[in-house]
């Protein structure tokens, strides 16, 4: 692996943890302003500074992202379809690599439909852009998408696709947490992320699941609905980060969680 592709996937990937917290904020282009992102800079500016990246389209990096920011950048280059579209499964690469370098990212981001209509579209386009990445340094994250089948979350299906990404060319790989995510971790000989997925009921219930990802091979989420949309997202991405970066227990995670939101309840007060 050259340098320059070391160097990106570093800023993804914490070196003195092995681990990632990566900010999903990309939901726009296939749903449009869906809830909490109604105002994508309103939404992203008080969690930018805690997350290690941040995955959002060029459209809202250029308009919503302040250009000063240290926080390194994947870039989301895939989409074409809508959630009242045919089938969200029917992508197209929408963003150039030329683009992305532009833009400064530190990778590419492509989902893959594997099991629709559109693998195979899917996956060649994942090979060119890896084909595209590897030219010049930029490494490709694939996310095992399902679109609206959220029953396809299971470990067969979830390693599958996994491992073919990885084989393909992917350099690290974003999926769902499953029963025997073990397996999944294991059979992929790329750094996995886990989505955050639909909002969860509760918040130990998204400190679970992360922490259980971890222990099970995951290097860390690439989490949205599950932070920007609690009602106190900097203390939920908070709790998340201490799971992730300092092995904080879920129950342990729950309390910080708290605290940070009676702070936040205090200072309101006073003024």
């Amino acid at each position: 692996m050259d340098w320059g592709m070391k160097n990106r996937i570093s800023k993804i990937i914490r070196p003195e943890t092995g681990r990632a917290v990566m900010l999903a904020v990309d939901h726009g282009y296939f749903l449009g302003p869906t809830r909490d992102l109604e105002v994508l800079k309103k939404t992203i500016s008080p969690l930018i500074t805690y997350a290690d990246s941040l995955m959002l389209t060029r459209g809202a990096l250029r308009s919503s992202v302040d250009s000063q920011t240290t926080t390194p950048i994947v870039l989301r280059v895939s989409g074409g379809s809508s959630v009242i579209g045919e089938s969200l499964a029917n992508e197209g690469l929408i963003t150039s690599m030329e683009d992305a370098i532009r833009l400064n990212a530190v990778a590419v981001a492509i989902s893959i439909f594997v099991g629709t209509q559109y693998e195979k579209q899917n996956l060649l386009n994942m090979a060119e852009l890896v084909n595209q990445g590897e030219r010049v340094g930029v490494p490709v994250l694939a996310v095992t998408a399902v679109g609206k089948e959220l029953g396809k979350r299971d470990q067969r299906f979830l390693s599958l696709s996994c491992r073919i990404a990885a084989e393909l060319g992917a350099r690290i790989v974003k999926t769902y947490y499953c029963d025997g995510f073990e397996k999944v971790a294991s059979t992929c000989p790329v750094p996995c992320v886990i989505a955050g997925g639909p909002k969860l009921e509760t918040e130990l219930d998204a400190f679970e699941m992360t922490y259980n990802a971890i222990k099970k091979g995951a290097v860390g989420v690439d989490m949205g609905r599950n932070i920007w949309q609690n009602p106190k997202p900097v203390a939920m991405i908070k709790a998340i980060r201490a799971i992730v970066h300092e092995n904080m227990k879920p129950q342990e995670a729950l309390k910080l969680y708290e605290c940070e939101k009676n702070l936040k309840k205090s200072a309101a007060k006073k003024k």
